[in-house]
């Protein structure tokens, strides 16, 4: 059982890893030692799988980069995306541009640091001979990566919460749409989700001292590590299930708004297949329906969900298996590395299902070939 602790990873909540692996006590007990090199994990055991891995890694930052520079660029420079649901997207696009600015790059500066160097930088895992306690008591990078993670997850989730109750009110309630759906309760909802999200981010910083940061060796990310008192966990981790509790009760409420949008989408098709069938009289119930673009946004926004969801769900198998006893050491490189490429799955979604951002992206690369007229039209 012993054993199994000592190398027990569980982490709680995406893009927060708990992991007392390889850790020691700020006494260090007798005969437990850390190794000066780097462990040989699947990803990167070996130089051709280390090449690869940054070269992944490399590419997913420029795809989350442009992707969302592209996102922005259109829906600053259209004026019809000047509106709630346009102020959300943009809100969603720069959460996904700061994970592929900072988070990513600094997974690559570390692992070509570790590549090129004889010793792995401080703040890594099993590299460093430094204790969890003393590393928590000396700055270093992971304690602004990783809280920065998990908070532009945490802004993605709500972000995508917020853009489907918009989207169920224009829906359920079209007539006061514009009178409950106002830019500033908008601008206002933004603010105060990101606000929440890196402050929950750092909650266990913030109410505790029994963590620190580090650069996890398995999922080659900044992850939350327990400073461990002999070989035990402290016993204020409970902490760490606001993380879950916090990912599930949105995804969860976003589910149920979703099936509420979708359900009334199926009651006003079949009411206006009726309608053109002659079976029901009288034009004033097609005032009352939501308009197509409304519609249309609504599965959008369903889609996006989905992509979240599916993201998010290799951390959740990993969070089940780590509670039974499994380690999962290269499954939570994956885990953790699909939830990051989701970062620049948002422009895909917008360029199938937004035919008001395909034209901006066609006037955006085309625009020195338009005439001016034409670019006003």
């Amino acid at each position: 059982m012993g054993s199994v602790t000592a190398n027990l990873s569980v982490p709680w909540g995406a893009g927060v890893l708990i992991d007392v692996s390889n850790h020691t006590s700020a006494g260090s007990a007798p005969g437990v030692t850390r190794s000066s090199e780097p462990p040989c994990t699947m990803c990167c055991c070996g130089l051709l799988n280390h090449t690869v891995t940054v070269a992944f890694m490399v590419g997913l930052a420029f795809a989350i980069v442009i992707g969302n520079v592209v996102t922005l660029t259109v829906f600053m420079q259209t004026r019809q995306s000047r509106t709630p649901q346009g102020y959300l997207k943009v809100s969603l696009a720069i959460a996904d541009m700061i994970v592929g600015m900072v988070v990513v790059p600094f997974s690559v500066y570390t692992e070509i640091s570790i590549m090129v160097a004889s010793t792995p930088p401080m703040w890594y895992q099993s590299g460093s001979t430094v204790s969890a306690r003393e590393l928590s008591s000396s700055w270093q990078p992971c304690m602004v990566i990783g809280p920065m993670f998990a908070g532009c997850t945490f802004v993605s989730i709500s972000t995508i919460f917020l853009m489907t109750v918009e989207r169920s009110v224009a829906i359920l309630w079209p007539l006061q749409k514009d009178t409950l759906v106002t830019r500033r309760r908008t601008l206002l909802l933004i603010l105060a989700s990101w606000t929440g999200s890196f402050l929950l981010a750092m909650a266990p910083l913030i109410l505790s001292d029994s963590f620190t940061l580090e650069y996890n060796e398995c999922s080659r990310m900044c992850n939350y590590v327990p400073n461990l008192v002999g070989l035990q966990l402290p016993t204020d981790t409970h902490i760490m299930l606001l993380f879950p509790a916090f990912d599930f009760t949105l995804l969860g409420s976003t589910l149920i708004v979703n099936i509420l949008s979708f359900t009334s989408i199926c009651r006003y098709t079949r009411k206006r297949k009726l309608l053109s069938e002659g079976l029901e009289g009288g034009g004033s119930t097609c005032s009352l329906r939501p308009s197509s673009s409304d519609i249309k946004a609504a599965k959008t926004i369903g889609i996006l969900t989905f992509a979240f969801a599916a993201s998010f769900s290799p951390i959740a198998v990993f969070v089940l298996g780590n509670v039974v006893g499994y380690t999962w050491c290269s499954f939570s490189f994956f885990a953790f590395w699909i939830l990051t490429g989701n970062s620049c799955c948002n422009v895909i979604i917008y360029s199938v299902r937004d035919h008001r951002f395909r034209k901006g992206v066609s006037l955006l690369f085309h625009r020195d070939r338009s005439p001016p007229h034409s670019e006003k039209s």
